[in-house]
């Protein structure tokens, strides 16, 4: 039997009520929020603690998806553009500096992060001695 099919390890057996009371206390909040939120407001109808949990799986199927990894895909873009911004000579990288400042403007400044887009002037060749 393959380790990818072994469920009797202790972790598992709490891994799995846990995730099931956090369904279970996602779905009351979202029913307390609705019924103490919609209903006063906007006179929508009082849900149960079964339709607040079909709120949240429609809500994950429309603005979430059931892929998954969404820290993994963005990990990867982030890598993917470190990759890029290495391979880019400096004229590239000056270039792609002051099209970036010239698009958002005074936020490019606040958020410059020279760890990220690297030093903004050549570094020095050293002269050799003659």
């Amino acid at each position: 039997m393959s380790g990818r099919f072994r469920h009797k390890s202790p972790k598992f057996f709490f891994i799995i009520p846990m995730v099931l009371i956090g369904i279970a206390a996602f779905s009351a909040i979202v029913m307390l929020l609705w019924n103490g939120v919609l209903v006063p407001i906007l006179h929508a109808g009082i849900i149960n603690f079964w339709q607040a949990l079909g709120i949240l799986v429609l809500s994950k199927i429309l603005f979430g998806g059931f892929r998954g990894g969404h820290w993994g895909r963005h990990q990867w873009k982030q890598q993917h553009l470190q990759e890029r911004w290495e391979s880019m000579s400096p004229e590239e990288r000056e270039k792609f500096r002051s099209e970036l400042k010239n698009r958002c403007g005074r936020r490019f400044d606040a958020f410059y992060d020279r760890s990220k887009f690297g030093p903004t002037e050549e570094p020095k060749s050293e002269q050799q001695p003659s």
